[in-house]
């Protein structure tokens, strides 16, 4: 490769945060990234690729409290399981860090006292709540009460789980601290805030480039539109940071020093190799020495990293981002990926029952260079595996190469008795590549298989099998698989990228390097090695016991709130038999009225043919007691009475609810009689 086409290229993923252990989110953006680098570095560029663990902040700081330990106890032993898990994904990190380092310290300090000496750090008071016991400023999550739109208890200080209303914390009735009970109060503390305003005019000439997806810049010119406001990067003691130049017991916000993270791995990195850090990150040295530099993130975190982050970049005259990539999220089985709802999947519960390479390519076959959400549909993931890379793409060596062990002493055919099928294959290189490059992965494993069909299609025409057993066709026979496994390679180099271990193992098979820039080198008259099988079909009974043994895991990481979300979200399964213990009737309201000092509820008396019940029901925002006698609904008539304030409620009637809290109570169709059982 000439001079003029190498590139000198940086690429990091966000940085896991350092509260718990990697779920299959996480995955996505570190497989997506790693592909693209392991295909620079098969084009045979010089591709760097760093990350680190996020660890600082509150959260931090209160689950090591929790588990007793100290911060730094805690971010070390999940940076070890995120480095193991990461690991055994094949993820090919070269340096994986902790934003808690002294590199990370001495760029936050060094950019925040450049910005002060710029003037672009504001200070001034701000009022926020306070934990009077725990002596903390509370964020809205750390602050619980009643929802001010439909009074349920329990709900957190910006959105409520009931009704779905959003709102500011101070708007809760009754608020009270998640932490230690305290009702917060209101506390005034000076802060400091990066002077974003200052950057409209870059930011708007940064978002008209190509740097950015076409969705993404448009989201953030959405900011631009509305109006830059000035950027709180500060927190006050006791908070697990870095302690900002100064200013006593004042810490830099996580969100400052955590792109910061990526300087520092790097720089971690060149005082363990012989790279030049400043031609990397020094605006006008990165620009001599023709180096690139990319982010791979998730696209709910694009106003960090397309606008706080290049307006502080370039106020510090450090170089901007090559181009930042956002992709979506993960989905399973229609359903969005997400720890704080807990529905999601852990990394190692995964590898307890698959290799990672069926995940990696199952990302691949879903990743395009938009921003559209994935869906791990499982048994869409079986079956794509299944048919993929056991039933096209393995099955082209494992029928082939018998063959060529056991007739012709593992040795291929000098001449290939095909030459335009293996330049058809070549002939796609320059597509697939492209779509590497732009990474439009999808595309290149779409026609990838449709190359593993050609070639398949040849052996089914060429039948080696009936070949064998004829005399005199030996030299036949030989050209015919050794056709094949020619192909086969060509397939594995242009997979590589996403089944490393794989292409590691046929490497071993077929004595020979398979890299992009191999894809020339012919491996006719040469010597193969015995073929071992690469890849196994999986089953479903093995997806079945993977979601087992997820929920255990997940038990053991969630939070009270992550467990009460998941439960509302995925009820508790009964069996037919329980549900068929549940005598539902109907019932005629004969009255209906208020209840005196209630909100919610009416009291019913039903009828149920000959026999009369009372039941107290929260239906009062829906109906008037005068709307309701006279009709029929159904109702739970075995449930065991109840005593309550008002009086005894002796069974429950069948209503539905919608999203914006409206309530229908269930009606029977026409011809339905009080005491009539449902069936």
């Amino acid at each position: 490769m000439s001079a003029q086409n190498h590139r000198r290229i940086l690429v990091t993923s966000a940085l896991p945060y350092a509260n718990g252990p990697l779920h299959l989110g996480h995955l996505l953006e570190h497989i997506q990234t790693d592909i693209w680098v392991r295909y620079q570095r098969s084009r045979g560029h010089e591709c760097h690729y760093v990350c680190a663990d996020d660890t600082h902040g509150t959260a931090i700081m209160l689950k090591a409290e929790q588990q007793q330990q100290s911060p730094k106890q805690l971010i070390d032993a999940v940076k070890l399981e995120h480095s193991n898990d990461f690991n055994d994904f094949l993820i090919s990190h070269d340096n994986y860090y902790s934003t808690h380092s002294e590199e990370n310290r001495y760029f936050s300090e060094q950019i925040y006292l450049k910005l002060q000496e710029k003037n672009l750090i504001a200070e001034r008071s701000i009022t926020q709540a306070f934990d009077p016991e725990k002596k903390l400023f509370l964020a809205d999550r750390y602050i619980k009460g009643h929802c001010p739109k439909c009074k349920a208890a329990d709900q957190y200080g910006d959105n409520c789980e009931v009704c779905g209303a959003t709102y500011a914390a101070t708007d809760l009735i009754d608020p009270f601290s998640t932490i230690s009970g305290a009702q917060p109060i209101d506390k005034q503390s000076v802060h400091y805030f990066f002077k974003l305003p200052e950057f409209k005019d870059f930011l708007a000439q940064w978002l008209n480039n190509e740097k950015l997806q076409p969705a993404v810049a448009n989201k953030l010119r959405e900011w631009l539109i509305a109006g830059l406001q000035e950027w709180d990067i500060s927190r006050d003691a006791p908070y697990f940071g870095f302690e900002i130049p100064n200013a006593p017991n004042k810490f830099f916000y996580v969100w400052l020093d955590a792109p910061i993270g990526y300087m520092a791995s790097f720089k971690n990195y060149c005082q363990r190799s012989e790279l030049n850090f400043d031609e990397f990150w020094d605006k006008h040295q990165a620009e001599k020495a023709d180096t690139e530099l990319f982010h791979f993130i998730g696209k709910d975190i694009i106003n960090f990293h397309g606008l706080f982050w290049p307006a502080m970049l370039d106020a510090c005259q450090l170089r901007l981002p090559s181009a930042i990539y956002a992709h979506g999220f993960l989905m399973v089985n229609g359903e969005k990926m997400s720890k704080s709802r807990g529905t999601f999947i852990m990394a190692r519960s995964y590898l307890e029952h698959f290799k990672p390479e069926y995940l990696r390519y199952f990302f691949a076959s879903k990743l395009s260079n938009g921003i559209d959400d994935i869906d791990l549909n499982l048994e869409d993931f079986v079956q794509k595996v299944n048919s993929d890379l056991v039933g096209k793409l393995v099955n082209i060596a494992s029928r082939c190469a018998g063959f060529i062990s056991k007739r012709f002493d593992n040795q291929l055919a000098k001449q290939l008795p095909s030459p335009e099928l293996h330049e058809a294959l070549l002939a796609e290189s320059a597509a697939i590549a492209e779509a590497y490059e732009q990474r439009e992965f999808a595309k290149a494993m779409r026609i990838i298989m449709s190359l593993a069909d050609r070639i398949n299609q040849y052996v089914d025409e060429q039948q080696p099998w009936v070949i064998a057993k004829q005399d005199g066709k030996d030299s036949e026979l030989q050209g015919i698989c050794s056709q094949a496994i020619c192909g086969f390679a060509i397939l594995i180099i242009y997979l590589k990228p996403v089944l490393p271990e794989v292409a590691n193992n046929a490497e071993q098979f077929l004595n020979a390097s398979l890299n992009w820039t191999d894809l020339n080198n012919s491996l006719c008259g040469k010597k193969i090695n015995s073929f071992k099988p690469l890849l196994k079909r999986i089953e479903t009974t093995q997806i079945e016991k993977m979601l087992l043994s997820n929920t255990e895991i997940k038990a053991s990481v969630m939070t009270p709130k992550q467990q009460s979300i998941e439960l509302a979200s995925h009820p508790k399964e009964i069996s037919f038999e329980e549900f068929a213990k549940i005598d539902l009737r109907v019932a005629l309201i004969t009255r209906a009225e208020h209840v005196e000092g209630a909100d919610k509820l009416l009291k019913l008396t039903l009828d149920l043919g000959g026999q009369t019940k009372t039941v107290f029901s929260g239906i009062k925002s829906a109906y008037q007691p005068s709307d309701l006698e006279g009709k029929l609904t159904v109702m739970v008539a075995n449930l065991r009475p109840r005593k309550m304030r008002f009086g005894i409620s002796e069974g429950m009637v069948l209503a539905a609810g919608s999203d914006d809290n409206e309530i229908y109570l269930l009606e029977p169709g026409e011809g339905a009689q009080p005491g009539m059982p449902i069936k």
